[in-house]
């Protein structure tokens, strides 16, 4: 008679060792997403998570052992917000509508006046 004396050796058994090893591509796959984010935002903490639920029935002495791995969780990606300003009757700009143009728009060029050359 083999008898299974700790977590380790139960989960490598677990469906034929199926288990184990779509448990570990789960798992790698959560580390791999947050080592990416983490590497494009360094000062960000970034968490995810990933669960195996075990359900256990027991009847007449024998154990049935029924395994879920549900989806892991992964942050959210994050976004950049854009930036625009409210004017005449709740339309949007792109520019603030209290400061001035500092160039004010397209003008022509004053060909008039004598160009400047190296000599």
């Amino acid at each position: 008679m083999k008898i299974i004396r700790d977590a380790q050796a139960l989960m490598g058994m677990l469906e034929s060792g199926e288990l184990n090893r779509e448990f570990t591509d789960a798992f790698t796959k959560v580390l791999e997403k947050l080592d990416e984010l983490s590497s494009d935002q360094p000062k960000v903490t970034f968490k995810g998570e990933i669960s195996l639920k075990l359900k256990l029935e027991v009847k007449n002495g024998m154990v049935e052992i029924n395994a879920e791995i549900p989806p892991p969780k992964l942050p959210k990606m994050p976004r950049r917000s854009t930036v625009y300003f409210l004017v005449d009757g709740g339309r949007l700009s792109t520019e603030h509508p209290q400061q001035n143009d500092m160039f004010g728009g397209p003008r022509e060029i004053d060909r008039s006046r004598p160009q400047l050359t190296d000599a």
